[in-house]
């Protein structure tokens, strides 16, 4: 598209308080979707045996196009019976085409961009403050498998990510048969941003991005390396497919096409970590996706890294329903040395560093000042009656100055080993620069200084071995701030589940450092992944198994807390899914539960009897007894806006109750029990929060327990508004139509079309919605917009023409199906800027028009103008 009509703009935004000047609105194409892209889903050819004579049914869709005089350029086919069959194509006009014989659906192509982890660093032996990855295998019950011999042999894993640099000795140091990244293909290149021309090969090295690197290692990761961390599944095969360059984007035919590569592969696991948020269960990936899961391949994606932007904004691919997604859980501990105090009776010191200080024998303590207040401590040259400090280990208080300053005024007298102790600042990790130094905690340095002051002559050894210590990380075990908040705009349950994904240290590639502490949800799913692969290589491969696995990891979680603090309620569902994943648990189960997601809906439609079996697949007979533990209900939105609470999302202690029909019940092995369990939401909540209540419902045999997970919406969501009419924003009420100066426009203005000299429409989405439709319209056409009210619209001049939910039009401007909400931590994220022409290309004749925005409402009708809100434009004329 060249010349300009309309920029529209979804952009996200800097906050409620924000006022952001209308000048900032870039005349730009950044909408998550590409323009005139479009992935067409056709029936397989078993499905049409009258058709067969005439070709495949690609042959036949291109066959009807041209019948239609419709133009289109294909760029990709498909072709996976029983799970998709389609092509991506290039096409002016989609309005005929799911009128096409055997046309099944049409979507726009959506683009994803390359993984940004929340943070990463690059590491080497001896930094401080690195994680140990292995806690992570104790927390989920890796540790435990691993110690049984069971570590994924026989297993294949696909990776769709940036690549995999396998010259890393610790994922294998090659490529092909016999290596551990046995296989995969590069399917775009390294120059391929998203926009230009992919230029594939079979060779999926990657050694300018990392991501996939980091994301294969924790999966994989041959153990004996210097950090003395290991993958989940490193005995399992990888193979890696590389769907991302050194930059810039992916369109979702390009997901599509490898993750049908690698059913055809023949992996037993598919994992990516990618995705971007919208809300809905309906991309095109999405859909794949969760078809790929259902018939058998256990496939787990990212749920995000926006839990800043608050709830109702979960991420595509990883909302597909079938599939496994994934959320975060921060590192619960960190590896510390400790020290060998004598001379007084302390146990050993933590002091906060990877690796032991380079001290050899015992040195004696020498503390710079008596004053465990000092604020200054060695900020100022020290005095001339300092003796020699190379003889002693150094105490100084933290305070004031950077640390490099203490150490050099230590330094100038000798000093080369030195104790810093914390003075509330916090105790973690500090740059020190070359001087040996290393911190201490408050008590442990107040407790020295005072002894020292007291004349104890106090002495310090650093062991070299055996001195390490698991220091527990302050926020480690809870859902890092960072996982994004479910559920659905359709109500499904996202995330699934928690893995670790926060402080993770994994492979890296080789040129850019080997190693690498990386934090985000794309950590958190290889975890998944690896763990689906030990579950697979124990239990069987079998369709049922596969089926099954999000169940059986479901059902075995540990629900996690709110924050550390006792009393504090457990973190909502939408955030946490099932629980952090217990795998020991979920492989060898002595009981499993049928369903493991109760639904409950929306008031509108709501579902308060739910129903699960509970099966004893143990040796014995054994007596269950049911509990409600409930989670804490996220308010969605703030109380009387229709803007959202950005994250953390806020929680309440308002639950739900429940009622069984047995709470307590005997099986003998083998035996099955029919729970069935009416929940009642919480009375006190104000629908104009959106609010979600959830919980678990507990069921426990002596030491033995499993659960399922609930969650509802205490709202109808059809009364969400989706449209942004507040002047929240902009500072002007939306939404606007501005002209050619980025002013708002009020009156009739006439555009030429020549530079950039064509208007604007401004809106902003405060809900998702399943259809967006911008309409040309006659300037005659009167009404007055309904947005939240509902009401029909109304309408004082006969009109002729198309029409759509009965609303007279002359030609559609753009149509946008599962349109998601829009950000709140950013602004001007999604802009397009449209030709002077239809959606179907025709040019616009020159005259005076008006355009109609309409906004479907969640659970909506799209043929009924009362679900939908509306906007309609001043009018402005075209002369081109």
């Amino acid at each position: 598209m060249k010349a300009g009509l309309l920029l529209l703009l979804l952009g996200p935004t800097l906050g409620f308080a924000a006022k952001v000047s209308l000048s900032t609105v870039e005349r730009i194409t950044n909408l998550a979707t590409l323009s005139n892209k479009f992935i067409v889903e056709v029936e397989d050819a078993s499905d049409i045996p009258s058709k067969r004579a005439l070709g495949t049914v690609h042959e036949q869709l291109y066959r009807s196009l041209r019948e239609r005089k419709i133009s289109f350029s294909v760029h990709k086919e498909f072709d996976t019976p029983g799970i998709f069959v389609g092509a991506s194509l290039s096409l002016d006009d989609v309005a005929d085409i799911l009128n096409v014989e055997g046309v099944v659906a049409i979507r726009p192509v959506r683009t994803f961009s390359r993984p940004i982890p929340v943070s990463s660093k690059i590491v080497s032996p001896g930094d401080p403050g690195l994680p140990d990855s292995e806690s992570t295998h104790i927390t989920t019950g890796v540790d435990k498998l691993h110690a049984r011999g069971i570590r994924g042999k026989g297993m294949k894993v696909g990776i769709l990510d940036t690549g995999t640099d396998y010259t890393h000795p610790f994922l294998g140091g090659g490529f092909g048969p016999g290596f551990k990244v046995a296989g995969g293909f590069d399917l775009v290149g390294d120059n391929y941003t998203g926009l230009n021309t992919p230029m594939p090969d079979p060779d999926p090295l990657d050694q300018c991005s990392g991501h996939g690197t980091h994301v294969a290692g924790i999966i994989g990761a041959n153990p004996g390396n210097e950090f003395n961390i290991s993958g989940v599944a490193p005995d399992a095969t990888i193979f890696s497919y590389r769907i991302f360059g050194c930059t810039g984007s992916v369109p979702d035919d390009v997901i599509v096409d490898a993750l049908l590569m690698g059913v055809k592969d023949g992996m037993d696991v598919l994992t990516m970590s990618l995705g971007g948020a919208d809300g809905w269960t309906e991309g095109t990936a999405t859909v794949v996706s969760s078809r790929i899961a259902a018939a058998g391949t256990i496939v787990t994606i990212a749920a995000g890294n926006d839990g800043s932007s608050g709830a109702w904004f979960t991420s595509g691919p990883g909302n597909a329903i079938n599939a496994i997604s994934v959320a975060s859980s921060d590192n619960t501990v960190i590896p510390l040395q400790s020290l060998t105090v004598s001379g007084v009776a302390h146990a050993p010191i933590v002091y906060y560093d990877t690796f032991p200080l380079p001290v050899e024998g015992t040195l004696p303590l020498f503390v710079l000042s008596n004053d465990t207040t000092v604020v200054d401590d060695a900020c100022d040259p020290l005095p001339a009656s300092t003796p020699d400090l190379s003889r002693f280990v150094v105490l100084v208080r933290r305070g004031t100055c950077a640390f490099a300053a203490k150490l050099a005024n230590i330094a100038a007298f000798g000093g080369n080993t030195t104790l810093i102790y914390d003075n509330g600042s916090g105790f973690g990790a500090i740059t020190v620069g070359n001087f040996s130094a290393a911190l201490i905690q408050a008590d442990d340095g107040v407790f020295l200084a005072q002894q020292f002051a007291a004349g104890a002559q106090i002495f310090v050894s650093f062991p070299q071995s055996g001195a390490g210590v698991q220091f527990p990380a302050p926020t480690g075990g809870l859902v890092s701030t960072f996982t994004s908040f479910g559920p659905t705009n359709d109500n499904f349950f996202k995330p699934a589940i928690t893995a670790p994904g926060g402080n993770i240290l994994s492979t890296f590639p080789v040129p850019l450092g080997s190693w690498a502490l990386i934090s985000g949800t794309s950590m958190a799913t290889p975890f998944m992944a690896g763990s689906a692969l030990l579950l697979l290589s124990v239990q069987g491969r079998s369709i049922a198994v596969a089926t099954g696995a999000r169940t059986l990891f479901q059902s075995t979680a540990k629900p996690i807390s709110s924050s550390m603090t006792d009393g504090d309620p457990l973190q909502t569902v939408t955030q946490q899914g099932a629980g952090l994943v217990q795998v020991f648990d979920a492989i060898f189960p002595n009981t499993t539960l049928s369903k493991t997601e109760l639904l409950l809906n929306d008031t509108a439609h709501f579902v308060g009897r739910q129903k699960f079996s509970v099966k004893n697949t143990g040796k014995t007979a054994k007596t269950y007894t049911l509990s409600h533990v409930p989670a804490g209900t996220a308010a969605g939105f703030t109380a009387g806006s229709i803007l959202p609470n950005p994250g953390p999302v806020p929680l309440t202690t308002d639950y739900a109750s429940v009622v069984f029909n047995s709470n307590k019940f005997t099986l003998l092995p083998g035996q099955s029990h029919e729970v069935v369990a009416t929940i009642t939401p919480p009375k006190r909540l104000d629908p104009t929060t959106f609010p979600v209540y959830s919980g678990f419902i507990f069921a426990r045999s002596g030491t033995e327990s499993v659960h399922a997970t609930y969650f509802g919406v205490a709202a109808s969501l059809k009364n969400a508004q989706t449209i942004d009419n507040t002047d929240t924003i902009f500072g002007v009420p939306l939404p606007v139509l501005l002209d050619s100066q980025g002013d708002v426009q009020e009156g009739v203005v006439n555009y030429t079309f020549v530079g950039d000299d064509a208007p604007t429409v401004l809106w902003r989405q405060a809900f998702g919605t399943p259809l967006l439709l911008l309409d040309l319209v006659s300037p005659d056409l009167k009404f007055t917009g309904t947005l939240n009210t509902r009401a029909p619209i109304s309408f004082t001049t006969p009109h002729k023409g198309g029409s759509f939910a009965k609303v007279p039009t002359i030609g559609p401007i753009l149509q946008l199906p599962w349109l998601g909400r829009n950000d709140e931590d950013q602004i001007l994220d999604n802009t397009v800027l449209l030709a002077n022409s239809f959606a179907n290309a025709t040019k616009i004749p020159n005259g005076t028009y008006k355009i109609l925005l309409r906004s479907l409402a969640v659970t909506g009708d799209p043929t009924n103008e009362a679900d939908y809100e509306s906007w309609l434009s001043p009018a402005f004329g075209i002369f081109a």
